[in-house]
């Protein structure tokens, strides 16, 4: 059975026509029910709508706000109200409204729903504008105007949907946003937009901000510059929210993917491997040196028995190369590297420890000659964990080789077996 009201002391059917009068004394009586179905049902008369929401309660406004048949003037009326909940419901129907309208559309129509959109991008509850952002953030129909007005609200909430989603926004423009010093949820809005262009990827990757970055790296839509990239995995040596970002980027060339390799879990190099078109060989041999600083970081101990056992296990294992070596002076593993660099010269530790307190360029490249590794290998020995001079510093000849006669350098160590 049909809805019923009470009009006049007698039943009337929901649908049925209302007249002014009749509306005024549907108000007067008091009677909340009736004058909420008048204020929702779109066949009640224009003249009636804008009575409700001129002097309606807050509920009732509410309704004729949300009412699709509401006429203009009425809106008008509503954009200005002082509860809350009337202009939020006035945002979402005006905000159905605008995607839809053409240019084509009646003047009057569109001036309208134009006119009451721009004062409600700029109202003072951020509910408001937020629903307004959300309803219009797609839409290429949008004003131009209200668009740029939300993109640079100071919330996010408000911000974030037309930075990440409205068409209407150039390149300059956004980069000019981020410029002006956009943060947070909107900055990194902006990092996962459909495109990014190489000047906005620098724009985002310039502000340092972690979730922005993040954002921008794992946007596999995003033009990044390969020196972009480079700045960004050097942050992420230092910042473990960019680490699972970096290492799951497409496209990565072998050199940055070895970079990541050096700090990211074992567990992301996997992945970052699977994920490449990198050959058996390269892929093997990044995830054997990620396995090798993997166990470098996890071997705590400062017992010396400990240390020399595990150099030895090391070099049974095959592990003991350059690499290796590099990796524990990265990490300052001053204890095993002593242990390791003694076994692999085949000297006490105690020897190895004084040549490397030593402060002497030449008796710490002829250490790094006994224990096999490279000229490249015993200058970061001599620089990092020496400490020699720069003035002190033996140099590799032609950039590459030793500089001395082995006979040389086996006594020079001879000095510190006594």
């Amino acid at each position: 059975m049909a809805d019923k009201e009470t009009k006049e002391g007698r039943e009337v059917l929901v649908g049925e026509i209302i007249t002014y009068e009749e509306a005024r004394n549907i108000l007067e009586s008091g009677d909340q029910s009736s004058a909420d179905k008048l204020a929702k049902n779109q066949d009640t008369p224009p003249e009636v709508l804008y009575y409700l929401a001129d002097i309606g309660p807050d509920g009732v406004r509410a309704h004729v706000a949300a009412n699709s048949a509401t006429p203009y003037q009425a809106d008008e009326l509503l954009v200005d109200d002082p509860f809350d909940e009337v202009r939020i419901e006035l945002a979402r129907k005006i905000g159905r409204i605008i995607p839809d309208l053409k240019p084509g559309e009646a003047s009057q129509l569109r001036e309208h729903s134009i006119k009451i959109l721009e004062k409600l991008a700029q109202d003072q509850l951020p509910k408001v504008r937020e629903v307004i952002a959300q309803a219009i953030k797609s839409s290429d129909q949008a004003p131009k105007g209200v668009i740029e007005v939300l993109a640079r609200d100071t919330e996010a909430s408000v911000a974030a949907p037309i930075l990440e989603y409205s068409p209407l926004l150039s390149d300059a423009e956004l980069k000019e946003i981020v410029a002006a010093g956009v943060v947070g949820e909107a900055l990194a809005a902006v990092a996962r937009r459909r495109q990014i262009s190489e000047d906005l990827a620098d724009a985002i990757a310039g502000t340092l901000e972690i979730p922005a970055v993040a954002a921008l790296v794992a946007n596999k839509n995003a033009s990044i510059r390969e020196e972009t990239l480079e700045a960004i995995v050097e942050q992420a040596k230092k910042t473990e929210e960019l680490h699972e970002p970096v290492a799951r980027r497409p496209n990565l060339s072998v050199r940055l993917m070895k970079r990541i390799a050096g700090f990211v879990a074992s567990s992301l190099v996997h992945a970052m491997v699977d994920n490449s078109e990198i050959d058996d060989k390269t892929a093997s041999a990044l995830i054997r040196e990620a396995k090798k600083r993997i166990e470098i970081e996890d071997f705590e101990s400062d017992d010396k028995a400990d240390l020399r056992e595990k150099a030895f296990d090391f070099l049974n294992r095959g592990m003991l190369d350059d690499e290796f070596i590099l990796e524990c002076i990265a990490k300052n593993r001053r204890p095993l590297l002593f242990n390791c660099i003694a076994v692999m010269a085949n000297l006490n530790d105690r020897i190895v420890e004084k040549v490397l307190s030593s402060k002497n360029g030449r008796s710490i490249t002829a250490l790094a000659w006994k224990a096999g590794l490279k000229m490249r290998t015993a200058l970061e020995l001599q620089q990092k964990i020496g400490l020699v001079p720069q003035s002190k510093l033996v140099l590799p000849k032609d950039g590459l080789h030793y500089p001395f006669h082995e006979n040389d350098m086996e006594r020079d160590l001879l000095f510190y077996s006594g």
